[in-house]
């Protein structure tokens, strides 16, 4: 699966994804792109997903529309040691999330 990790997780997590193509949102050169816009391009880029730490996402944007599977992670930081126990529940929620289907993990 074609997955985009977003700006705000840190770029070493890709390493925790290996069973996956994973690009980062830098990598893309997509970096300050506003939600809405970046759902288009992932989608056009044909991605499959997208892993966050923005909770508001799921408040500012039509996930379903986008088509895409979305992982919202949720850790006290958005710092590696905080988001990497998270990473069995991230490939457990890429196995089974539909498009247009969103899944927060948290610790």
């Amino acid at each position: 699966m074609r997955v985009l990790l977003d700006e705000c997780v840190p770029r070493p997590l890709k390493r925790d994804l290996a069973d996956h193509v994973v690009s980062t949102v830098a990598e893309m050169r997509w970096k300050g792109i506003e939600n809405g816009e970046l759902l288009a391009l992932i989608r056009e880029a044909g991605f499959e997903a997208f892993v966050t730490v923005d909770q508001n996402l799921i408040y500012q944007q039509n996930l379903r529309a986008a088509g895409l599977r979305i992982v919202v992670l949720v850790a006290r930081t958005n710092k590696l040691q905080d988001l990497q126990p998270l990473i069995p529940s991230v490939r457990e929620a890429l196995a089974h999330l539909g498009p247009g289907e969103m899944m927060r993990v948290s610790a």
